[in-house]
């Protein structure tokens, strides 16, 4: 009697570790179906909101007439802590102002043209990012399956040696998954190198924060900002006392002069209006893969430093690089189409992999339909659970909780598959 009840109870835990795998293996698809999509989040935006003025570039005066609206309307709120201008680019051309409360676009006066509403497509990019978990607990989880397609991927180069040289063959479907299995090792070779640097990146920006903790307390007294100071440069010593709107347009004004080969994308007001304020401007380096530098700048537009991304220490180039090489967003359209291919790969190769581990126990006498259930579940309801999102878009606009949303039915989609492949194995049994 004591066999059989530690014979269940080994059964047990054997179905509940393969119920986690099947967990992770989840959040790793719902990674991937994600960030394929969010590749055109610029283009989603224009498309979720097509009214606002669009333009090839924004006056340096215009822009300043834009910050001082923005920050009049603020008046009654809680102070916001920055300010960001989204200036005019190629992909996304609108200026756009966003602070702690709100978030407008200007036209090409400056006047504030009405709110931005892309709710849909910030929870897409929430949803790849962060899984919709409260931070930094989501991102880091989304760093944890980073590391875990890392070793996935090097993992199944070992454990199949014949994998390159049989590159290109494909045996016939049969009932063995046979045929699942080589197209899944086909996609694996042929999507490699793009599958570690989208791992190795994922990882690397999700578990930034952990890493940064890590250092501190051997290196800087527990201090993570400090961490992201040598790389990213340094916050401004915080001041509350009132002060006026910033001279954005001599900053702007001093990049046109002294960097004119620079494209500038972004101006951030750090602490607006207190006299610990101060500009800090973001501009992208053709031929490059960091997302740009930050230059530094007074509160009356007066140049100070750069933090060095493009021309600093090795590892703050490579830190600056990895958002571009992670989300596609550099080389214009034809990087984003070849990202689109390269992640529907993927994403099948994420499917593709746990039926294949299904099919293997089954062989092995351990079948689970409950999980197979369940895992038709997850691969069906993504899309659909997304699909009814962008429903939701349609018909409610900018205000539904996309999220939730998702979440709900998502778990509907997977609940149904289970109780419908129940009824099924019922009937024929």
């Amino acid at each position: 009697m004591s066999r059989m009840i530690e014979a269940g109870t080994v059964r047990q835990a054997l179905s509940a570790h393969a119920a986690i795998g099947l967990l992770a293996g989840a959040l790793l698809y719902i990674v991937a179906f994600t960030g394929t999509i969010a590749v055109f989040y610029e283009e989603l935006q224009r498309l979720e909101q097509s009214g606002p003025p669009e333009m090839a570039a924004i006056d340096p005066v215009a822009v300043q007439r834009g910050v001082e609206a923005v920050l009049a309307t603020e008046a009654g709120r809680p102070r916001t802590t920055h300010l960001y201008v989204h200036l005019p680019t190629s992909s996304l051309p609108r200026a756009t102002i966003t602070t702690d409360t709100q978030a407008v676009h200007l036209d090409r006066t400056g006047a504030i043209a009405g709110p931005e509403e892309i709710a849909w497509s910030d929870f897409l990019v929430q949803l790849h990012y962060t899984l919709n978990i409260p931070a930094p607990a989501g991102i880091t989880v989304v760093g944890i399956l980073g590391v875990m397609m890392l070793a996935l991927t090097f993992s199944g180069v070992i454990a199949l040696p014949r994998i390159f040289r049989d590159a290109f063959r494909l045996r016939a479907r049969n009932g063995n998954g046979v045929g699942l299995a080589d197209w899944h090792n086909r996609l694996s070779v042929w999507t490699l190198p793009f599958s570690l640097a989208i791992a190795l990146t994922g990882a690397m920006i999700g578990l930034a924060s952990i890493t940064a903790y890590a250092i501190a307390g051997s290196s800087h007294d527990g201090d993570a900002q400090a961490v992201f100071a040598s790389v990213f440069g340094t916050e401004g010593r915080p001041d509350a006392s009132p002060a006026p709107v910033p001279d954005v347009t001599a900053a702007l004004d001093h990049m046109a002069r002294a960097y004119p080969q620079v494209s500038v994308t972004y101006v951030t007001l750090h602490d607006p209006m207190t006299k610990g304020q101060h500009i800090q401007i973001v501009g992208e380096h053709e031929r490059r893969l960091i997302f740009g530098e930050y230059y530094d700048f007074t509160a009356d537009g007066r140049f100070r430093q750069t933090a060095g991304l493009a021309d600093g220490t090795i590892g703050q180039q490579a830190a600056a690089s990895t958002y571009k090489l992670h989300f596609g967003n550099f080389g214009g359209l034809p990087v984003k189409l070849a990202y689109l291919a390269l992640g529907a790969a993927l994403t099948a190769i994420c499917a593709t992999g746990t039926y294949i581990w299904l099919g293997k126990r089954q062989r092995r006498g351990i079948d689970e339909p409950v999980l197979r259930a369940l895992w038709h579940g997850v691969v069906g309801g993504t899309p659909g659970a997304l699909a009814l999102t962008v429903l939701a878009r349609i018909i409610f606009g900018n205000a539904p909780p996309f999220a939730a949303i998702f979440w709900t039915a998502l778990a509907a989609i997977i609940a149904s598959a289970w109780v419908l492949d129940a009824r099924r194995r019922k009937l024929l049994s």
